[in-house]
């Protein structure tokens, strides 16, 4: 009896033992990584400083896997900025607008399907705008007319933004058929579709023509000219 006791007692020890070591093993992402880098064309003599808001994105065409839960994320305002400039989040999820200038904001965005206004709001309080169509919104403020972002709702998790370098990478991608997607607020949308199988993609890169972008001035939330008496009056 006591022989067969410490039998059981044994072989219970080593399984508890397995599994510890199975919990303190890393954990790595489904699927595989998928990787590339962007480069930007400009007009000679000039060099291209906002790589890093290029959003890159997988949509899934058949035997993939990128739709994924909505989540809440922000975009400050800091010294008449929005900070970040570009936020990418999947359908459907919530940005906050915290106001870290000592002044108020108007937040706004008159994209259509997605147009809200959040109105003045003062230092230390912040209000939010959920995104439940997949498109680019650019955002203003009805203040500063020189403030501006851009919130990219994709169909999918999959995502990412280039690094300053460009390069960029999504990891835990499930083999299937995809179409990658590069978007950049100063070039058109790039798009090729890949196919994913069971070991790592790279080298997909891309190279974005900014060279006929022009800065062009937006209305404020009423669709009118910014009055000059109200143009960054503080």
């Amino acid at each position: 009896m006591v022989g067969s006791l410490v039998k059981w007692m044994w072989i219970a020890a080593l399984v508890v033992s397995a599994f510890s070591v199975l919990a303190q093993q890393p954990r790595t992402p489904d699927g595989v990584m998928v990787s590339g880098r962007i480069t930007i064309l400009e007009e000679p003599g000039k060099v291209a400083t906002d790589v890093g808001s290029t959003v890159i994105f997988l949509e899934p065409i058949a035997g993939g896997k990128g739709m994924a839960g909505t989540a809440d994320v922000h975009i400050a305002m800091q010294s008449k900025q929005f900070v970040p400039r570009v936020r990418v989040v999947t359908a459907g999820s919530r940005v906050n607008f915290p106001n870290q200038d000592p002044f108020r904001h108007n937040v706004f965005s008159n994209t259509p399907g997605g147009t809200f206004d959040l109105g003045l709001y003062p230092r230390g309080s912040a209000r939010s705008a959920s995104f439940r169509r997949v498109g680019v919104y650019p955002i203003f403020c009805n203040i500063h007319s020189r403030m501006s972002a851009f919130v990219v709702a994709v169909p999918t998790s999959q995502f990412t933004q280039a690094q300053a370098d460009g390069s960029w990478a999504i990891e835990g991608v499930t083999p299937g058929k995809y179409i990658l997607h590069v978007w950049h607020e100063r070039a058109p949308e790039r798009t090729r579709e890949i196919v994913v199988a069971g070991s790592a993609l790279q080298g997909l890169d891309a190279q974005l023509d900014a060279r006929g972008w022009r800065p062009l001035s937006h209305k404020n939330k009423f669709g009118h000219d910014y009055p000059p008496t109200e143009r960054d009056r503080y």
